[in-house]
């Protein structure tokens, strides 16, 4: 599975983006997908989670700005992200995997995509 995320760029402090991750390959062994922000010289962060069933997770920072959708047929992944905020900047991966007794691998990952919101 290759993941290739897209849509980053500049924003303004409550502006809109729009990220897209397509997925070429099997994916059926797939049952997660998600979006994790890193910052230069932080660690990787949950973002959001999506279900095959399309229950979605946020981290508690972006809940209710940010929602996280799937299309099966077009095996991509989006985010939508509302009222941004500077602390919204880094690099956006997206990733899939597999959830199992409420824990979660993440067995793919795609390129990152930059997401810089200016105050």
């Amino acid at each position: 599975v290759q993941l290739q995320a897209s849509g980053g760029g500049l924003a303004q402090t409550g502006g809109s983006l729009r990220l897209a991750c397509s997925a070429s390959g099997s994916i059926f062994s797939i049952n997660l997908w998600g979006w994790f922000r890193q910052e230069p010289g932080k660690q990787r962060d949950m973002v959001a989670l999506i279900t095959r069933s399309n229950n979605a997770d946020y981290a508690d920072s972006v809940a209710g700005r940010f929602t996280i959708s799937r299309d099966t047929a077009k095996k991509s992944v989006y985010l939508q992200m509302d009222r941004l905020k500077p602390e919204d900047s880094g690099v956006y991966y997206c990733a899939a995997g597999r959830l199992q007794l409420g824990s979660y691998d993440m067995d793919y990952w795609g390129n990152g995509t930059e997401v810089t919101v200016s105050s």
